[in-house]
């Protein structure tokens, strides 16, 4: 009979193991904790005499071991108790793999690449210009030629210097005597210097401070969307390992009873039951084979979906074999009193609000580029020129080093355009200040439910495990009574059922404490980038 059952066992996939892909990562550093031991988590323990487990080899701690309310520190948040079995598969290995090889992260970490072009682009604003021009005049009265080259730097400080030489050769109109100059040409230099408009900000720099301030917003953006990769693969995890304990149960529960077919039969020659009672068992093996091939196929649909988060060094899905399935953790309580600490964190942490502040100091830079536009634009020039070579005047008035100043003026008068800008502006801020606090609310919220779902799944916890021991104590008994003659199979099957229900309670109970802790990881923002 135990044939019927090991031919039940589906052969897990080809997949390398933990030393093929990647070992559980030991960055995290995770608080020792206590093995379950797995036929107590699913079956009767006086059961377990029947039942040949090669891997069972403790047993399950009492209540008071496993949930003993200790409180986490806050990286214990961030840490999850796990089995220390190399063999297993650890979440740390999962977020690992998220970190290092998630598709969608690293689409997410190319927005760097996109700012960073951002930035180059706006550096361009102040690029030194070369700027040169020929104008020629062959035919005709007045003959003449004349070359220029220049160069313009802008100054980040609002400023701009230039640098040139022209030559000017030929017969020139009297009044264009300007555009002669001596036989080696002339040598120009000179400085155009803000003096209210463009002074403290212009747009040049505007754009390059907004541009920073982009690259600066996709830190939060990449640490927000890694933060809900961490969470759902770790969501994901979760289902994977309640799902292989499941099927567990329904493995051990089939055991039960196959192995106990062959006393049902010898009894039944021994008149002892009743013939029926073998066609009973049978259709018990039956049903309880069919929910071994259904619980075998969410364990194979779950791994599916692990191995989106789980992939090996080049980034290929790895779908985890069942042997790969770890022990839940011992749970931990949360203390009540960490409820305001974790909120001050998560508001001090969360990237929605950072995000906000840093579009905030955007539109600062906004606000003053528009204050910039209410200021008269006064321009101070200074050059200086140079004519060398032979002259080409006898007056030599070509010669002499000439200087020249001047200021030039720009007033709007209305400033309309100023106006209407400032008075766009201090509408966005408004909206920022409202936004920003409702996003406030909102993380304080979720911190609040989050604790409010996970100190209610730790207490779920002692409560089905109290309940699995109840069902353990009722199917002995039953057990008993049946071996005694005073009990029927019918009332065994259902004892057994009621204890692989309260099996599987505990496991529902563990996976939602696990997956609040997730949630929990998330609300307190936990994940960055930098991190690793």
């Amino acid at each position: 009979m135990r044939e019927r059952v090991a031919a039940l066992r589906p052969v897990p996939a080809e997949a390398p193991g933990p030393s093929e892909t990647s070992e559980p990562s030991e960055t995290l550093s995770e608080p020792e904790t206590v093995s379950e031991h797995e036929p107590d988590t699913v079956i009767p323990v006086e059961y377990e005499e029947t039942i040949e487990d090669p891997d069972a080899s403790s047993s399950e701690p009492a209540m008071d071991e496993t949930v003993s309310p200790v409180p986490p520190s806050e990286r214990e948040l961030n840490n999850f108790a796990e089995s220390s079995d190399p063999s297993k598969l650890q979440l740390d290995a999962v977020v690992s793999s998220v970190y290092a090889n998630f598709p969608l992260l690293e689409a997410a970490r190319f927005q760097r690449n996109v700012a960073n072009g951002e930035i180059l682009s706006a550096e361009g604003a102040f690029d030194t210009k070369f700027k040169s021009s020929t104008e020629n005049l062959p035919l005709g009265y007045y003959e003449n030629y004349r070359q220029a080259l220049l160069l313009t730097q802008p100054l980040y400080g609002g400023a701009e210097v230039y640098g040139g030489y022209r030559l000017g050769r030929g017969q020139f109109q009297p009044w264009y005597l300007e555009r002669q100059t001596n036989e080696g040409g002339e040598f120009k230099t000179g400085v155009q210097v803000p003096l209210a408009r463009n002074r403290n900000i212009d747009e040049r720099r505007a754009q390059l401070w907004k541009a920073t301030y982009a690259r600066q917003r996709t830190e939060p953006e990449i640490q927000s969307q890694l933060i809900d990769f961490v969470r759902d693969g770790s969501i994901v995890y979760w289902d994977w390992v309640a799902a292989g304990k499941k099927q567990l149960v329904a493995r051990r529960l089939l055991e039960l009873a196959v192995d106990r077919n062959e006393g049902i039969v010898a009894r039944v020659e021994a008149g002892d039951l009743d013939p029926p009672d073998a066609d009973d068992n049978q259709r018990i093996i039956v049903s309880r084979e069919a929910k071994v091939i259904d619980a075998g196929r969410k364990v194979r649909q779950s791994a599916v979906k692990l191995s989106l988060f789980y992939r090996d060094d080049l980034g290929r899905p790895v779908i985890p074999p069942e042997q790969w399935t770890p022990d839940f953790p011992a749970p931990t309580e949360i203390r009540e009193d960490q409820l305001f600490s974790d909120i001050t964190l998560a508001l001090s942490r969360r990237p929605e609000i950072q995000t906000i502040d840093i579009l905030r100091r955007e539109i600062d830079v906004d606000y003053a580029s528009a204050q910039n536009e209410f200021r008269p634009q006064v321009d101070a020039l200074v050059f200086g020129s140079q004519d060398v070579g032979a002259p080409t005047s006898i007056k030599r008035d070509k010669s002499p080093f000439d200087l020249e100043a001047g200021i030039y003026a720009d007033v709007p008068l209305q400033r309309r355009k100023a106006r209407g800008k400032m008075s766009s502006i201090e509408a966005k801020v408004s909206q920022i200040i409202a936004k920003r606090q409702m996003v406030e609310n909102k993380v304080t919220a979720e911190v609040q439910s989050a604790h409010v779902g996970l100190t209610a799944a730790w207490a779920r916890v002692a409560k089905a495990r109290e309940s699995l021991r109840l069902a353990r104590k009722m199917a002995r008994i039953e057990l008993q009574k049946f071996n005694a003659g005073s009990s029927d199979l019918l009332s065994v099957n259902l004892r057994e059922q009621q204890a692989a229900e309260a099996a599987e309670t505990e496991i529902d109970a563990l996976l939602e404490y696990f997956q609040s802790k997730a949630i929990y990881r998330a609300a307190l923002a936990e994940d960055n980038d930098f991190r690793f």
